[in-house]
């Protein structure tokens, strides 16, 4: 991060190509220029089905490992229910040992039980199954040979080398908004990112449920990362900034309104003021999402906003 900068800042590498066409260029100049300006990590989505063209996240992790040498990466979410543990473990740690350590493990249960099966994944016992697959994981990463029991797995002895970089294992942060959510991220997880489709107000009250849990759990809460998505835009035309959104937000989740719900858009000043409700809200670091004019939002985020959320 940034020496000057009052918070730690991630930004989201550009993911939703409408044309269809991956702009690998805008992808190299982004990724680049965020490590160049100090951003603490660049991060990626997961939309296996969806109207909109986007890579797959641990592929683009890939790839952004290879480009880049310092910027930590991470992904916000990977749908564990959707995946295979044992697969996944490997290619995380795999990811973990190309990247010299610097993942961060971005998972959530998902919210679309209706696709799971055409993935291989059960449409009930979901909170199970994504325990489960957490466990599995760890037990890969961490043992020699490692062993689970569960009502999915049941294995013993088994060695999955080369292990993760980051030790215990790369650090796992959940999404989740329902308080059984944030439950299971205080039991299972080593961080928190609120999602980018809740507004600033629900990521304070979210927060204080987690902060609360934590505590019950006996968990210290200040080395517990609390992080959030916010989609923002920079525009002095503010009306021109939040129709763009509302485009995208069409786009993406297929719902225009919530793009003006949860966005913070406008002039510089506007978005400070904006993000300082998530800053004064117990964030400990902002991950943000522009959706179009990548670059020069990049730019001006580090240059005029970001300094300024002290």
């Amino acid at each position: 991060m940034s020496d000057s900068w009052p918070i730690p800042c991630a930004v989201a590498i550009p993911q939703a190509f409408p044309d269809g066409e991956v702009d690998l260029d805008l992808v190299r100049r982004f990724a680049l220029r965020a490590e160049e300006l100090g951003y603490h990590s660049l991060w990626v989505a997961e939309q296996i089905l969806g109207q909109t063209p986007t890579p797959e996240p641990v592929s683009y992790l890939s790839y952004l490992a290879a480009l880049t040498s310092r910027i930590r990466l991470g992904s916000a979410v990977i749908i564990a229910t959707t995946r295979n543990p044992v697969m996944l473990a490997k290619q995380l740690g795999t990811l973990d040992v190309l990247s010299e350590g610097r993942l961060i493990v971005g998972t959530a249960l998902g919210g679309r039980p209706n696709t799971y099966p055409l993935l291989g994944a059960p449409q009930d016992r979901r909170a199970r199954h994504f325990a489960e697959s957490i466990g599995v994981m760890k037990a890969l990463w961490t043992q020699e040979e490692a062993s689970f029991s569960g009502q999915f797995w049941n294995f013993e002895g088994l060695s999955m080398t080369p292990r993760p970089v980051q030790k215990p294992h790369p650090p796992l942060w959940f999404g989740g908004r329902h308080p059984t959510g944030l439950q299971r991220a205080a039991r299972l997880a080593d961080g928190w990112m609120g999602a980018g489709s809740t507004t600033s107000d629900q990521f304070v009250e979210h927060v204080q449920i987690l902060k609360q849990v934590l505590n019950d759990k006996g968990r210290d809460a200040e080395a517990f990362p609390i992080s959030k998505r916010v989609y923002v835009a920079i525009d002095d035309d503010a009306d021109r900034a939040e129709r763009r959104l509302r485009e995208w937000f069409g786009t993406w989740y297929g719902n225009a309104d919530m793009g003006s719900r949860v966005s913070v858009w406008g002039s510089v000043q506007q978005v400070v003021d904006g993000l300082m409700k998530i800053v004064e809200g117990e964030a400990g670091m902002l991950m943000l999402n522009p959706v179009f004019d990548y670059m020069e939002q990049l730019n001006q985020l580090a240059d005029e906003v970001i300094p300024r959320l002290g």
